[in-house]
């Protein structure tokens, strides 16, 4: 039996098809929601980028917050946290959203390392992040997480309706069709992790110049099996270029 537990309701929220979903109630599960959602996020802007690689895992982040992709309400938002030892997770979409489903795993990651005495491994992690999606009321998210455990490097993308999709690499946001194009034929799982970070960093660079959501500097995280490095570099920066 699952030891991962609602936050609301107390009761199993992975591993029991009948237990109840977080938030639940009339959004949950209805298509037109689904669709709007996806629409908000690509909307409210942003652009991140997630790379595996033999050695960890990269994230890097634009640190634009943007009204409807038009007004810069925010010009040094940090858009990817730790929520693992050895994992992050990206804020796209809805900012309260966002936070609050930050805070919420980070709470599940916690709870299982003292009931089992060992961290979550990214699966888990990953179908725990789907479940909690989908039943919301973690509304207009679709971030990234990354992570490094005994398996391996790993890289999920997690869509408005709480399906998660592994990858060598990943990019959601506003921006993500520019930032794909710097990624396509450049990318090798066996890359060096310095390697994979300049590449996430210049993904983000060129979904930056033609993607007005998306902008204003760099946050970059560096996950390895000894732990998660972030660090941000804005336009000024030398580091940036």
């Amino acid at each position: 039996m699952s030891r991962f537990t609602d936050p609301l309701t107390g009761a199993d929220a992975v591993g029991d098809p009948t237990a109840p979903e977080l938030g639940g109630g009339e959004f949950s599960g209805a298509g037109d929601s689904q669709a709007n959602d996806s629409d908000t996020v690509n909307k409210t802007g942003t652009t991140t980028v997630g790379i595996a690689t033999e050695d960890g895992v990269v994230v890097a982040t634009d640190m634009r917050a943007s009204l409807g992709g038009r007004f810069v309400s925010n010009k040094s938002v940090q858009k990817v946290e730790q929520v693992h030892p050895t994992g992050v997770l990206t804020l796209v979409g809805s900012v309260g959203g966002a936070q609050s489903f930050i805070r919420t795993l980070r709470s599940e990651v916690d709870l299982y390392e003292v009931r089992k005495g060992q961290p979550m491994s990214m699966h888990a992690l990953a179908t725990l992040a789907g479940n909690f999606a989908r039943g919301g009321p973690f509304f207009a998210i679709n971030p990234i997480l990354g992570g490094v455990d005994e398996a391996g490097s790993h890289v999920y993308s997690i869509d408005p309706a709480g399906g998660v999709m592994q990858d060598d690499y990943t990019v959601t946001g506003s921006g993500m069709q520019l930032a794909h194009g710097a990624i396509e034929g450049v990318y090798d799982r066996e890359m060096s992790l310095d390697d994979a970070r300049d590449l996430a960093v210049r993904a983000v660079v060129a979904a930056s110049e033609r993607d007005t959501g998306s902008g204003n500097g760099v946050y970059v995280s560096t996950v390895t099996d000894e732990g998660v490095e972030i660090e941000g570099f804005d336009e000024t920066d030398d580091a940036f270029a």
